[in-house]
């Protein structure tokens, strides 16, 4: 029987990765992008993954939230290895436990601001009203409250990552994983949204992943961690 999809411990570790690989098949070709990586990100903490372009940042945060499986090693959250897991209670741990922010937004262009940020709730069964206030809470608590009924195309970049923001937070996650979430913003932009994301990990609590090319960003987080050559190096 799986193991179940429950923490042994709040104080356990959000995330445990021992001896990660993963390689992907170009071909007839095989490329090592991650080639045994040893990462424990503690419950509470800000970490975030630096390193070149093509090292395997983003493949690393894609294992950490269950959205890909390692060629080998295991990765567990909060003393779940993924690997004992069914499909549906990963699936519950990213939809309830996990948000997850991305360079490119991925809002719905048809949508609002605020049905972009209802749609997943209704995806999990909420009550319309209950999603609704909710989203419209966080919109307002990023500055939003008079962008509601904008779509995507009329807002601003800065302003479209606030949506996607508080899209990944509709759940009230314990955990955000952000993949490079300033990079298509300008200066003044990326720093609100760094801003955001501090107020949510010193105020709220949350547990931050956070993949960046930006040194300056990163050293806001607690702890930086450099992938070199397949390997996380503190």
């Amino acid at each position: 029987m799986p193991k179940p999809a429950t923490p042994t411990s709040v104080s356990a570790p959000a995330f445990l990765a021992q001896g990660v690989t993963k390689q992907f098949k170009l071909g007839r070709h095989v490329i090592d992008v991650l080639k045994g990586v040893d990462l424990k990100v503690s419950t509470g903490e800000w970490v975030a993954l630096t390193g070149p372009s093509g090292c395997g940042k983003s493949t690393l945060l894609f294992l950490l939230g269950a959205l890909d499986e390692p060629t080998s090693g295991e990765i567990a959250c909060r003393e779940r290895p993924y690997s004992r897991l069914s499909g549906k209670e990963r699936a519950r741990i990213r939809s309830q436990e996990i948000g997850f922010v991305f360079q490119n937004f991925h809002l719905f262009p048809e949508l609002s601001a605020l049905e972009n940020v209802v749609l997943p709730a209704l995806n999990w069964g909420w009550d319309r009203k209950r999603a609704a206030e909710r989203a419209r809470s966080l919109l307002e608590r990023f500055g939003l409250g008079e962008r509601l009924e904008h779509r995507p195309m009329e807002l601003s970049g800065g302003e479209q990552q606030r949506v996607a923001l508080a899209r990944a937070l509709i759940n009230d996650p314990d955990i955000l994983l952000a993949d490079e979430p300033t990079g298509n913003l300008d200066a003044a932009a990326a720093n609100g949204i760094i801003a955001l994301l501090d107020t949510l990990h010193r105020e709220d609590g949350k547990t931050l992943v956070m993949v960046t090319h930006d040194l300056g960003m990163a050293a806001r987080a607690d702890r930086i961690v450099r992938l070199v050559d397949g390997h996380a190096v503190a």
